[in-house]
């Protein structure tokens, strides 16, 4: 996850954090993209990222999210959600405050009763988790208790979570549905249920258009990408074939969402490109190899309708880039910021691509 800019900065964004699974000793750290240094031949810049600082973490890495500059939010395996504090003067990272299993299967008192938190998404100060229990937690970074639970929320695993504006989130689960919550409400309900059509496949991810709040995307286990218009029916508007395997992890660019990123256990990371004017770009993504598929979209009214709620396949077209072709092992995470993306993988390495519309 890139840290977050001041809301003025004009530079790339220079940090992030990543975290581990399936080892020991897991492990929160936080590096440095690495000095941008001269461009090589292609543009591309050499600069290693340098790790900063890092810290243990009891249990698997399954999320985490940055509350501000300094602190990031990090759901463990154990059922325990963790607020993590970046100290920049010295390099140093400290458990800032911790909610000992927030998840749970029978009660939190079992020494074994951890349910996985698999999903946390921050509004500061407000935090929600869901998990594997099937229960919602909406926290306050400076409370000790959480603010509410909505334990039996979801019979089937939640798997993310993502806040469609201050007081409603939405989730997705196991079975294939969309639920989005009025946190206004006493009652512990859902406002509305979407499900994909026939097979339950199970979702795993989720992201909201960062200007259109009715406009989201998810992925799951089959790994297609599907679009949601909240406003309207329950079903996705278009389903789109992607990867060939689960999709790990879907963002809209938060500063230009006609651009959107997906990861897969495919060994894929796809750049989706809806922007009008794809006919005149300059044909960067052709470089270095990349393929290049053209799937069609509509464009009825750009400025009223977003490119990503179209159906009509005739008008236009989208463009979709895979930006690693020959990764074998899967990209299990990744975030975009500014001009920079970085992507995590089972080969026990981290990338990071600083010049994504070059």
């Amino acid at each position: 996850r890139w840290r977050p800019l001041p809301s003025a900065a004009l530079q790339p964004p220079d940090v992030f954090a990543t975290g581990s699974w399936d080892n020991e000793d897991n492990r929160v750290s936080i590096w440095s993209a690495g000095d941008l240094g001269n461009a090589g031949l292609n543009g591309e810049y050499h600069g290693e990222p340098h790790l900063l600082c890092d810290i243990q973490h009891n249990g698997d890495v399954m999320d985490m999210q940055f509350l501000d500059q300094e602190r990031i939010v990090v759901a463990s395996s154990t059922g325990t959600v963790t607020i993590f504090r970046h100290h920049q003067n010295n390099q140093t990272l400290s458990a800032n405050h911790r909610w000992e299993k927030a998840h749970y299967h029978v009660d939190q008192d079992t020494s074994c009763g951890g349910a996985a938190c698999t999903g946390v998404v921050c509004n500061n100060p407000e935090i929600v988790t869901v998990g594997e229990d099937g229960r919602i937690n909406l926290f306050r970074a400076d409370q000790k208790d959480a603010v509410r639970t909505i334990d039996n929320a979801d019979s089937s695993t939640l798997h993310a979570v993502t806040f469609l504006r201050t007081t409603e989130i939405l989730t997705v689960n196991s079975i294939g549905q969309l639920k989005i919550w009025d946190l206004r409400q006493q009652r512990n309900e859902p406002s509305q249920i979407f499900s994909l059509a026939g097979d339950r496949v199970p979702l795993h991810c989720v992201d909201r258009h960062p200007n259109q709040q009715h406009i989201v995307a998810t992925g799951g286990q089959d790994g297609m990408l599907s679009i949601w218009d909240i406003r309207h029916g329950t079903m996705p508007v278009s389903l789109l074939n992607a990867h060939e395997a689960e999709m790990w992890e879907v963002h809209f660019h938060p500063s230009d969402p006609d651009h959107l990123f997906t990861c897969s256990e495919d060994g894929s990371l796809w750049h989706w490109d809806t922007s009008t004017s794809v006919s005149e770009k300059p044909s960067f993504l052709h470089q270095g190899g990349r393929s290049t598929a053209y799937l069609s979209h509509s464009t009825i009214n750009q400025s009223v309708v977003s490119a990503w709620l179209s159906n009509d396949p005739t008008k236009d077209r989208m463009e979709i880039t895979n930006l690693i072709p020959n990764q074998t092992l899967s990209v299990n995470s990744l975030d975009v910021l500014g001009p920079c993306l970085v992507y995590g993988t089972d080969a026990e390495a981290i990338y990071v691509n600083r010049q994504l519309f070059a």
